[in-house]
């Protein structure tokens, strides 16, 4: 019976997006900017094209750094352009590569 309150809830907040992309900027407080790459077929000539695109992510804790691999969900609008949230990281990023 609780599976079926689990359920519930979660088709009442909707069903929402999570995306794995890699951190690009930590310079703001408790946002952080996550490209996610893409490979897409072109339609018509059948080539293999790369898509980018570019999400502000609320990070509460400030935790996620530069090159960072990070999984992020969709949320609602914490401000204009903020409409991801830091769900968790999955790989970080190697200390003192450069």
């Amino acid at each position: 019976m609780s599976a079926e309150t689990t359920s519930e809830k979660t088709d009442a907040r909707g069903s929402r997006r999570v995306i794995v992309g890699s951190v690009t900027s930590a310079n703001m407080e408790k946002t952080v900017v996550v490209t996610v790459i893409r490979r897409v077929r072109d339609r018509r000539f059948h080539k293999f094209l790369t898509r980018r695109v570019k999400y502000h992510v609320h990070d509460e804790h400030n935790t996620a750094k530069v090159g960072d691999v990070v999984e992020i969900i969709e949320s609602r609008p914490m401000s204009r352009t903020k409409r991801w949230r830091l769900l968790r990281t999955i790989t970080k990023a190697v200390e003192g590569a450069s």
